[in-house]
């Protein structure tokens, strides 16, 4: 195969670039599909190069390593022809928590009418789009059931940073905010680590599940590069020991097919917050 194929991905945190040099190293030496990876400094820049035609003025890439907005975003502004290639088994099942200071005065959803929740950054899907999303579902309207305090930390990124997060847990700790939204990933990690103190915070409620990033291919790639790509990715094995270090640090034990089912309420929250109206370039 001689045709290089062009992978977008966003660097969201320098261990990126560490991912995809193994990522990239195993592609060519084991998988032999040559591929090329351009890091981008935001999931606009990225969308933009997946869906960018011969002759505009932008890079073009064939695959974008999307989060689930992106992916969505991308879908909608091609008319659907963006394909989805494949997944992360991790990326299946994702919630949103909402925490609270344990024994304090929001121990249900219904105890955050007229208080404050502090939300992660606006295009974090599970940090701010979906909780306003389905909170409203749940009957509470932001501003006008509860107040929100915003973090929009490293805004292009999607939530990736989980720095938005962090600040979020900060301020219901610190009393700025009377509950929190996060993701359920980074909830994990906070009881696991043991960031903060023991028994400090409460999940008080959980969103019904939804899916995160996607390999998402552009509309005129050939098939048969599509198809290389994905068949090398699921060749990939947790048992390998060349493979786990690489899988490990991306978060994941395998590459799944996509499962689109679950990107529904994501697609609804974000063409009511206004996510699906393309910018102009």
């Amino acid at each position: 195969m001689s045709r290089t194929i062009w992978v977008g991905a966003v660097a969201y945190d320098p261990k990126v670039v560490s991912i995809w040099e193994g990522m990239r190293r195993y592609f060519h030496e084991e998988a032999h599909v040559p591929v090329e990876v351009v890091l981008f400094q935001s999931y606009e820049a990225q969308v933009a190069a997946l869906l960018a035609e011969p002759g505009d003025a932008l890079p073009r890439i064939d695959i974008g390593w999307n989060t689930n907005l992106a992916f969505i975003q991308a879908d909608a502004w091609s008319n659907k022809k963006c394909r989805p290639i494949a997944m992360r088994d991790t990326d299946l099942g994702w919630m949103t928590k909402i925490v609270a200071v344990t024994g304090g005065p929001v121990a249900k959803l219904a105890d955050l009418k007229g208080r404050t929740l502090a939300l992660g950054s606006r295009d974090s899907g599970h940090a701010a789009i979906l909780p306003v999303h389905f909170l409203e579902r749940e009957g509470l309207t932001e501003a006008k059931d509860y107040k929100s305090l915003r973090f929009n930390t490293d805004l292009g990124k999607h939530g990736d940073t989980g720095t938005s997060e962090s600040d979020v847990v900060r301020a219901v700790l610190d009393g700025r905010a009377d509950a929190g939204a996060v993701g359920s990933p980074f909830w994990n990690t906070v009881r696991g680590e043991r960031l903060v103190p023991d028994g400090a915070l409460t999940e008080i409620w959980s969103s019904p599940p939804f899916n995160h990033c996607m390999f998402t291919a552009r509309s005129d790639l050939d098939p048969t590069l599509e198809q290389a790509f994905a068949n090398a990715l699921f060749a990939m094995s947790f048992d390998n020991p060349v493979h786990r270090p690489v899988l490990e640090a991306e978060g994941l034990r395998q590459w799944v097919a996509p499962q689109l089912e679950a990107y529904s309420s994501l697609r609804d929250a974000s063409s009511q917050q206004g996510f699906l109206k393309r910018p102009a370039v």
